[in-house]
């Protein structure tokens, strides 16, 4: 099983004294559901994981839409709080970091803040975090280790409307314009397919590709 070979590359690698794994990928990619089998087959193998989602670093809502509810830039740009993302969570995992962090800090569905407890993470704990834009230039160069999800777009929002029982599956449709330019953006600014360890084809969520 693919999920076990990477589990088992991960597992190889050595610690200082973290080791930080992002799972990218679009909307509907399949991030949560491979971060989650990733983190059971590192477990099996013998490690310790935080699995942690960008989503609990979302910023207040009125700042995520300051350019506009629809506007692409403003989904890239503002929807995380990066300072809180490196304060909380990246920084404790960083080379000679100190491990003690927090997994969330802001629930995008309330609008309000929930603040996971502090908890101090043992020397050789694989940090594996999965959302979307975690290979902009602001957080390349935080990961040891990194998958991207390539699937089609059509896929991922049939995914998206089936997880969330609304919206439109329609590339073109003008709800999915902030998401889908605001995704375009980002495969053009960061080149994700190209930062990443490897490229995973997850249009099959049974049945992943190695591509690279």
């Amino acid at each position: 099983m693919l999920l076990r070979r990477l589990a088992a590359e991960v597992a190889a690698l050595e610690p200082d004294p973290y080791v930080r794994v992002a799972v990218d990928g679009v909307d509907g990619a399949g991030k949560s559901t491979v971060a989650g089998e990733l983190t059971v087959a590192l477990r099996d193998a013998g490690r310790t994981v935080v699995h942690a989602c960008v989503d609990g670093f979302h910023r207040p809502r009125a700042l995520r839409h300051a350019r506009g509810a629809h506007d692409p830039e403003g989904f890239y740009r503002d929807s995380y709080d990066l300072a809180a993302l490196e304060r909380e969570l990246l920084d404790p995992f960083a080379p000679g970091g100190h491990g003690l962090h927090r997994t969330h800090v802001f629930d995008a569905r309330t609008d309000s803040p929930r603040v996971a407890d502090q908890e101090q993470a043992a020397p050789g704990t694989v940090l594996v975090v999965d959302g979307i834009f975690l290979h902009r230039p602001e957080l390349r160069g935080r990961w040891t280790w990194s998958l991207w999800l390539e699937v089609d777009r059509a896929v991922t929002l049939q995914r998206c409307v089936a997880r969330d029982g609304t919206g439109s599956a329609d590339p073109a449709a003008a709800t999915n314009r902030r998401y889908v330019e605001g995704q375009l953006l980002y495969l053009r600014e960061a080149l994700p397919q190209r930062a990443a360890t490897h490229v995973v084809d997850n249009g099959d969520l049974d049945e992943p590709v190695l591509l690279r």
